[in-house]
């Protein structure tokens, strides 16, 4: 691996290169963390991907911010650990091998618990090789023999000693309540796997008539099948039209059943009609009613969203064909009133993408109080974990506030089986609400438990259903570690140091962590917490699978280059937080963002190309820093300072999440500063005589490739990698990951002079724009005449006199405090406050130059008369939007202005 002599292929490849390095670091363990490392400790766990996933462009957002952060400290010297891992995904691992089954004519049942878990882990041992795969081709610098999965051993005895000792201390209990319940993967689901959806639906109007037929009162509702399980209407006790009849009963339609009229302050006077039917077992406000007025609960709902025998004639069918059949019903009998238009929001589970059903079930509980009052008091007191940007803080904290209890038990065999024993002889060998049970860490213990309690032994079986996959990840930070074991991870590297996530998963996973790791722990599990936003396609629109505008990252590392594709990611973040647009065109499969990442990626290597055929076959190291007491010119001072002022703002950058900026300023060094004009003035010097002037030319140029290597290693780990180790003639074994960050010298900046140095750059573009204006041949040397009234300006032009005429090709070069205003035959161009002339007699065809330049203004004076016309037109003024109007005001200014300039170089070329 170790190159022999200083010297790079004419063209970067990415996909050998990156490959190379990938395996060179996993081999040799380079990212091997050692809790006895001297190093203060610093510590990401991934956001564990779903077992069953593959790479998409969030996960390639997510690890590469969390990459450049570990790598950046790693080379502070940190004793650097970046955990990776997977989670099992309980929901959508088990629908994939329900899928397979039922491609086979199968259900699980058929298989049996034993058996359906004997394939799912066969499963997950054939395809979960491919995100971690995946992962590995983002180089990110994961301690891979740390790997772990929410169902290892270690972890699954976390989980169970979690579970042990909430329950234990009264924090987990057992109840009938009302859940969110997803008929499609028939489980209960928390509140916060329910995502609300703005539908354009239908209030229908109903009348229910009085059981003395005496009239009738109106009921609105949004789902009319769920009236088969009425059992009362309620109004408002203060709502002066219905308070004469709160306690006369109704008959309800098609069930015949007698209902109550109750008063009861929950309801709104102002919505429909002010009466509303009440359906104790299918609406958490109902339930409420139900309670108060002690009404009978009637559920009409199967677990897989099918009406039951409490619905009658509609048993068996759909909840969705139920509706459509009750509505028909109630019309052919004269109850139905009216129709209304009615966009309202529906309740979707996320996984099952169907609209949820609230259903009483006896499930497991989180008592959720207990655990968020101490991560609560931290936010508050000690504002730990600081959440960067801020204001995703009262987000984080109203959750906190409002939290209600968590349903954590879930009708799935994939995942944590709950740890409860039930002692199934006490209720005919059956599970029912009133079978005593025991809670143990294993099936040994819960007989000993079962033994204790009962006196005898006892008929024992395990509860069937699995924990909230967010239940284990609620423990990922410190379990990962090796708790409840107080291990040497644990110790070194717990708490950890930025947890990096999106804000989607604010409630789900970060507020879940903090209250796990606060209870059990004592402590936060992180200090930071940085929310980054989305990754948004061409268009501007979240990225779904549902909408089908995913853009996969792979697809583009195989086109133009992990590096690029990560350089990119990073660099389109605007601030910490914000939402970044993947430049996308889909006919090409192609994107001009990451294109331009791939050439940046190319004029580094081209770059550090020339370099190494100029150093003589010398390193770094062998050539040794430019002396700030040597013979340093005026661009090595230059190209110091503006090195030693990027390395200060790269880290200042990084260290407050600014890795947008920190990317695009090191961007703008590289390819600006040291490519585009450090190298171009130290080309003559490589090439001439003075050997002192060289040797110093060469010791500049490779200390601050040195430098830009180490700078943006963390963004681009592969190309520099290959570019340091050949650079450096480095040994087996050695890697830029782990070699220091470069740190600033404040003595070598100097502000004036690189205000001095952009006054100079400023000129040479300034020529440089005027040959090509004047369409000068390359090879051809030109006179120029500088001008300024300013002596200290003339005086920097005069310091840098010799870079203008090399890098603008200028062999007569006049610096004047005066210009002569009539002089013919010449172009004209300013910087700033300095007039720049390009006499041309004798260097191109004025005659043809100036036919040049009339056909240009002809163009743009039509483009003027065409465009002042359109702004002339009230029509279009008033009519065309706001922007339309200020583009085409902005284009009429910047044609004038163009039309200005061609008239005054004419006038020069008479």
């Amino acid at each position: 691996m170790t190159a022999t002599t200083p010297n790079l292929p004419t063209q970067y490849d990415p996909s050998s290169t990156e490959a190379k390095w990938q395996k060179y670091w996993e081999e040799r363990e380079i990212f091997k963390a050692d809790p006895n490392h001297p190093g203060e400790p610093y510590c990401i766990v991934i956001p564990p991907p779903n077992v069953t996933g593959k790479l998409h462009m969030g996960h390639a957002f997510n690890d590469t911010l969390i990459d450049v952060l570990v790598r950046y400290h790693r080379m502070l010297g940190r004793n650097a650990l970046f955990l990776p891992g997977t989670d099992h995904a309980s929901i959508a691992t088990q629908t994939v091998i329900e899928n397979q089954l039922k491609e086979e004519g199968k259900t699980r049942y058929d298989l049996g618990r034993e058996k359906f878990l004997e394939r799912a882990w066969q499963w997950k041992a054939e395809s979960s090789g491919t995100i971690i795969n995946q992962l590995r081709r983002l180089g990110i610098s994961a301690d891979w023999t740390r790997e772990r999965f929410t169902m290892d051993e270690g972890l699954s005895k976390a989980v169970r000693t979690a579970f042990v000792t909430l329950y234990d201390r009264g924090l987990i209990y057992r109840g009938k309540y009302m859940v969110n319940w997803c008929p499609a993967s028939q489980s209960a689901v928390s509140d916060l796997e329910v995502e609300k959806k703005e539908v354009n639906g239908h209030l229908w109007h109903f009348r229910y008539p009085f059981s003395d037929g005496s009239g009738f009162v109106e009921v609105a509702t949004t789902r009319p099948e769920t009236m088969l399980g009425d059992t009362a209407v309620a109004v408002n006790p203060n709502d002066d039209r219905y308070q004469q009849i709160i306690g006369k009963t109704l008959t309800l339609p098609i069930m015949n059943r007698e209902i109550p009229i109750i008063g009861d302050e929950l309801v709104d006077p102002e919505f429909g009609t002010g009466c509303v039917k009440v359906t104790p077992a299918h609406d958490p406000n109902d339930l409420e009613m139900g309670q108060r007025h002690d009404l009978p609960f009637i559920n009409i709902m199967n677990k897989d969203g099918s009406l039951n025998e409490q619905a009658g004639e509609f048993a068996g069918q759909d909840r969705f064909v139920a509706r459509k059949n009750v509505l028909a019903r109630l019309e052919k009998e004269g109850y139905l009133l009216k129709v209304e238009d009615y966009k309202h929001t529906v309740p979707y589970s996320q996984r099952g993408k169907v609209p949820v059903e609230p259903l009483i079930s006896t499930q497991w509980f989180v008592k959720i109080r207990p655990l968020a009052e101490p991560a609560l008091a931290a936010l508050d007191k000690d504002n730990s974990p600081a959440i960067v940007p801020d204001r995703w803080k009262k987000v984080y904290r109203d959750w906190l506030v409002k939290i209600k209890d968590w349903c954590i038990s879930r009708q799935l065999w994939w995942g944590h089986q709950i740890p409860a024993w039930y002692a199934i002889e006490e209720t005919n060998g059956e599970i029912t609400d009133e079978t005593p049970f025991v809670v143990a860490m294993n099936a040994e213990e819960a007989q000993e438990k079962a033994r204790a309690k009962f006196g005898r032994p006892v008929q024992l079986e395990q509860d069937s259903d699995a924990l909230d996959t967010w239940f284990s990840s609620g423990l990922w930070p410190f379990s990962t570690l090796g708790w409840p074991e107080e291990t040497a991870d644990l110790k070194a590297y717990f708490p950890t140091s930025t947890l990096v996530t999106g804000f989607d998963i604010i409630f789900f996973w970060v507020a879940r962590m903090t209250m796990m790791a606060t209870y059990f722990t004592g402590r936060m599990p992180f200090q930071d917490v940085y929310i980054h936003g989305l990754v948004l396609d061409e268009n501007g629109k979240k990225m779904s699978k549902t909408v089908g505008n995913g853009i996969d990252p792979l697809l583009l590392i195989d086109k133009y280059g992990t590096d690029a594709l990560r350089y990119t990611l990073i660099r389109e973040v605007a601030g910490a937080g914000q939402d970044i647009r993947m430049e996308y065109n889909r006919k090409t499969e192609e994107s001009s963002s990451v294109e331009a990442s791939r050439n940046f990626s190319n004029k580094l290597w081209n770059a550090s190309r020339f370099v190494m055929m100029n150093l003589d076959g010398q390193t770094p190291e062998q050539l040794g820093a430019p002396d700030e007491k040597s013979n340093l010119e005026l661009c090595d001072r230059w190209i110091l300072s503006r090195y030693h002022q990027t390395v200060q703002q790269t880290r200042d950058y990084i260290n407050k999440y600014g890795l947008g900026e920190a990317a695009k300023g090191l961007y703008e060094f590289i390819w600006g500063d040291f490519c585009d004009w450090y190298i171009e003035l130290a080309k003559s010097r490589l090439q001439g005589d003075d050997a002192a002037s060289r040797r110093v030319a060469q010791q500049t140029l490779a200390f601050v490739l040195d430098g830009i290597l180490k700078l943006i290693h963390p963004f681009m780990p592969h190309i520099t990698e290959e570019i340091w180790q050949t650079l450096a003639e480095a040994k087996d074994g050695d890697s830029l990951a782990l070699q220091s960050y470069p740190e600033s010298s404040s003595a070598l900046i100097d502000s004036d002079l690189e205000a001095s140095f952009d006054l100079l750059i400023g000129a040479i573009r300034t020529i440089r724009n005027l040959r090509a204006d004047a369409d000068v041949k390359p090879g051809v040397k030109v006179k120029a005449i500088l001008q300024s009234e300013s002596a200290a300006e003339r005086e920097i032009l005069t310091a840098g006199e010799s870079y203008i005429k090399i890098v603008a090709k200028v062999e007569d070069l006049a610096i004047s405090s005066t210009l002569d205003k009539e002089m013919k035959q010449a172009m004209a161009g300013v910087v700033g406050t300095i007039q720049v002339l390009l006499p041309l007699a004798g260097v191109v065809d004025i005659d043809a130059l100036r036919a040049k330049l009339e056909k240009k203004l002809g163009k743009i004076e039509a483009e003027i008369k065409s465009t002042g016309g359109r702004l002339n037109n009230p029509k279009f003024v008033d009519k065309a939007p706001a922007d339309v109007v200020a583009g085409a005001r902005n284009a009429l200014a910047e044609a004038q202005k163009q039309a200005e300039i061609l008239r005054d170089r004419l006038k020069r070329l008479e």
